[in-house]
């Protein structure tokens, strides 16, 4: 039996093999096509489910008044903020997919449908896509929280539209909508808050800083990802 191993360079930055198939030997020294093709499907299907353990630096940054919020520029073709409800989750999970993409990040990558539609009925959640013209360049999704508090959980652009202008006034449209969002006891928003991960793009921290949010913790940690 032959064994497949990939090349993986761990978190410490030392390589090491990782077994990622088992490759079953052939009755003969030939075998047809549709026996490489379902070979070659099985390899690749484990090549994509490797389990790397990765070490991040996840930070956490926050804005007590409405008033500490610096607007960016303003972006190079208007944008237009489209409420999304339930019926709508299909356009949440397609835009979440495509930001999602180039960045790994793991969270909901297996949601089904239903997940997602069950996410936007939740009255504490509130999801917005960013359309400039006829494209849709961004999403911005807020959770109101217990003690007055409300999360920016998604923020992010669609790969076409990253280093084009478009951050620094998107980031400021979701804060402007964090702050104005019905919280769960009817007080006014306390906090407004986000966390960012040193493998989200290296312009995340410095355009939530730029707009004013502040670190309030930081934490280094392990987990293991999917590539």
């Amino acid at each position: 039996m032959l064994i497949g191993y990939a090349r993986v360079l761990t978190a410490r930055g030392v390589p090491e093999l990782t077994r990622f198939a088992e490759i079953p030997p052939t009755s003969s020294r030939t075998h047809s096509i549709a026996d490489s093709s379902r070979t070659a499907q099985s390899v690749s299907t484990a090549w994509h489910t490797v389990q790397v353990l990765i070490e991040e630096t996840v930070t956490y940054l926050e804005m007590t008044s409405p008033d500490q919020l610096r607007p960016g520029r303003t972006a190079p073709t208007p944008v237009e903020m489209v409420k999304l409800d339930q019926a709508a989750a299909p356009v949440l999970r397609r835009t979440y997919t495509r930001i999602a993409a180039p960045l790994n990040w793991q969270s909901r990558r297996t949601w089904s449908d239903a997940q997602w539609e069950q996410l936007l009925a939740r009255p504490n959640v509130h999801a917005w896509i960013a359309r400039a013209g006829d494209e849709v360049a961004g999403v911005v999704e807020l959770e109101v929280q217990p003690g007055d508090d409300v999360e920016i959980t998604v923020f992010g652009l669609v790969p076409e539209f990253v280093g084009k202008g478009f951050g620094a006034h998107l980031l400021a449209v979701g804060t402007r909508l964090a702050w104005t969002v019905n919280p769960l006891d009817g007080h006014p928003v306390r906090r407004v808050w986000l966390h960012t991960s040193s493998r989200d793009h290296p312009h995340a921290k410095p355009n939530y800083e730029r707009r004013g949010f502040r670190p309030c913790r930081i934490e280094q940690r392990q987990r293991e990802i999917v590539t």
